[in-house]
């Protein structure tokens, strides 16, 4: 069996002779290329799936970790309230909402609309129940605009922003469509399968009210 290449692993196992007896056995006997070559492979295949082995369990006890820090951090924050809603549709506008003034013609004008464009569903969710409940603005007020690529289908998008936002499909506006960065080898083809969604109202007061919300969130911290 060792002259025919094979390793002192795969003689143990069919022989169940010791592969320290084996090797006190064995140390003179000389091997053809052939026999070396096949017993090489199989060192090399058994460091192979030696260190596949070991990076699956690491992976395992990373994802553990991980998993176990991301629950600390849930557990970590109180519970909120309606006061907190506040801050956080306030600091979500801050982030991703359009802020920038308005202008026409070289004048910058006093009519603004908001408008919050993601495509975090928990993101526009929340948003949504902050404009409902916290600036009062009927749900059929609200404004959305779907911003999907050519590959998306448009009903099953319309579907799930509806379902995430709790609005009639009149609430929804004409779609765009964008070019795709998947096109340009910029990202992964379904890195968005809905697109994004902008949640807009056309209230001049509200959008006021909104920024004064996010100056007092700036002069408070």
């Amino acid at each position: 069996m060792r002259l025919r290449g094979f390793s002192f692993n795969e003689i143990n196992k069919e022989l169940g002779v010791p592969k320290s007896t084996l090797s006190g056995w064995m140390r003179n006997i000389v091997l053809s290329e052939k026999a070396r070559a096949r017993i090489q492979s199989r060192v090399r295949q058994g460091v192979y799936n030696g260190l596949i082995k070991r990076n699956k369990l690491q992976t395992h006890v990373a994802r553990q970790r991980v998993a176990q820090i991301r629950a600390e951090g849930k557990q970590f924050l109180p519970k909120l309230t309606k006061d907190d809603l506040v801050v956080v549709g306030a600091v979500l506008y801050w982030a991703e909402g359009y802020k920038r003034p308005l202008v026409r013609n070289g004048k910058e004008i006093t009519a603004h609309v908001i408008s919050f464009v993601n495509s975090d569903s928990d993101a526009v969710r929340v948003f949504v129940r902050f404009l409902i409940e916290i600036l009062h603005i009927p749900r059929e007020h609200i404004n959305f605009s779907m911003r999907l690529y050519a590959h998306i289908n448009e009903n099953e998008a319309l579907n799930y922003w509806a379902q995430v936002t709790g609005a009639t499909r009149a609430c929804f506006k004409k779609t765009t469509y964008l070019v795709s960065g998947a096109s340009k080898g910029k990202r992964p083809f379904n890195r968005l399968p809905y697109g994004t969604l902008q949640v807009s109202v056309n209230s001049t007061d509200k959008f006021s009210f909104l920024m004064g919300l996010i100056d007092g969130v700036k002069e408070k911290l």
